[in-house]
């Protein structure tokens, strides 16, 4: 068991790196597409909105897919489905094919990403210990792979619609070689319906025991209860908030980072490319380091210190005129956002341990409404100011996290799980 453990957990590391790569992919062509289909940078804001619609209906198809059938379906099918899909983009050529295949490509990429997310909430609960923030380290590492891999194509002389082919096609060779290290998941229902069972025979037992007793308390505990859920739902809501606000900051960056250094500052377009690579780049060292910084300092100082970085790099990236600048700025950038969302989702979940899966999913699912989006909203602000002017709003966004994370000061209070050896 020891084995095939660690074995599911390499092949969630290789599923969250191809996932970062095939999007990626994506990501350092969109200047060639943009080019390409002819659109303004508010079109293309627009039609980026498709692409996370997309993403959001496969997320929502793939969850329940996955419950039902199992990882060992569910992930290679999403890996194969966005490999495949990643050419479309690239041969668009008129607005409406770009938006018909930003939506393929953005359902696909989400049911990737769903899938491979429960699957490492699985192994991670299989080890009994933290290991998630090095699973989303790897996404980060598939991002600086896509933009190594657009550079050289560049340079050399290749389309951009057969870079895509290419990494599509090895992406669903990896896809469907990985499938089989994966854990025979069980459907959640069933593992749902068999504690709810053994608790109800419990809970049977006692009820008939106590039943005289429990009235007198009952209003008094409702009350508290009461008091309690409601203290609740308006932290959850707050890091809801938080999310959506650093997770946009992330989108932004995501896909205007090589336009940035392209439009902006007249770099050529291998160049430009590395603009989201060092963003990508710093955020993997970020992810990679966080766990330790979180376990010294906790994770109020990541949230408020990281914010704050990240407010000072997009400021340099609005301001600076250099390209160095612009470099250095996008990777503060990535530096202070890496450790920001892990600890909005883990005080989510340590809010309410009865209600953790609930409460991590509101926190998650409106962060990635901001991820949506922050490509959208800065899209928007070109038709008033220019693009590097746009990006104040990000750090206006960064300095009101930095402001709010007391929030978390709870959280370093919480006592981290007993580590099993694995």
């Amino acid at each position: 068991m020891e084995r095939s453990l660690r074995a599911a957990r390499v092949a969630t590391y290789v599923y969250f790196v191809l996932c970062g790569t095939l999007m990626g992919a994506w990501v350092v062509n969109i200047p060639a597409v943009e080019e390409r289909v002819g659109v303004s940078h508010a079109t293309l804001g627009g039609l980026l909105v498709l692409l996370g619609l997309g993403a959001f209906i496969g997320m929502r198809v793939a969850g329940p897919l996955a419950d039902r059938f199992g990882a060992r379906v569910v992930v290679p099918s999403g890996g194969v489905l966005c490999g495949a899909a990643l050419i479309l983009p690239g041969l668009a050529r008129d607005p409406w094919t770009l938006a018909g295949a930003l939506l393929v490509f953005g359902f696909c990429n989400g049911c990737l990403d769903v899938s491979m997310n429960a699957h490492a909430v699985h192994v991670e609960k299989a080890y009994g210990r933290p290991v998630m923030s090095g699973f989303h380290a790897t996404f980060s590492v598939g991002g600086v792979l896509a933009a190594l891999v657009a550079a050289v194509a560049v340079s050399g002389g290749q389309s951009p619609v057969a870079s895509m082919a290419v990494m599509g096609a090895v992406g669903i060779v990896i896809a469907l070689a990985t499938a089989r290290a994966l854990l025979p998941t069980a459907s959640t229902a069933e593992t749902t319906g068999a504690g709810t069972a053994s608790h109800s025979d419990a809970d049977s037992d006692s009820d008939s025991d106590s039943n005289s007793n429990s009235d007198s308390d009952s209003d008094s505990d409702s009350e508290v209860g009461t008091e309690a859920a409601r203290s609740i739902r308006s932290r959850v809501r707050l890091l809801a908030v938080l999310a959506l606000m650093v997770m946009l900051c992330e989108g932004a960056a995501n896909d205007w980072s090589a336009l940035h250094l392209k439009d902006v500052l007249g770099a050529p377009a291998g160049t430009a490319a590395f603009a989201y690579g060092t963003f990508a780049a710093a955020m993997t060292v970020g992810r990679l380091l966080a766990d330790r910084v979180v376990a010294r300092f906790g994770s109020m100082a990541v949230l408020r210190h990281g914010a704050a970085t990240a407010a000072v790099g997009i400021t340099l990236v609005a301001l600076g005129p250099w390209m160095w600048a612009a470099f250095a700025g996008w990777a503060l950038f990535g530096l202070g956002l890496s450790g920001t969302v892990p600890q909005l989702f883990s005080a989510a979940g340590h809010a309410d341990p009865a209600a953790a899966g609930a409460n991590v999913s509101r926190v998650a699912g409106l962060g990635y409404v901001g991820m949506l989006a922050g490509p959208a909203v800065i899209g928007w602000l070109t038709h008033v100011v220019a693009l590097n002017r746009a990006f104040v709003l990000l750090t206006l966004l960064c300095v009101t996290t930095a402001a709010a994370a007391g929030i978390l000061r709870t959280a370093d209070r919480t006592p981290e799980p007993a580590p099993v050896v694995g």
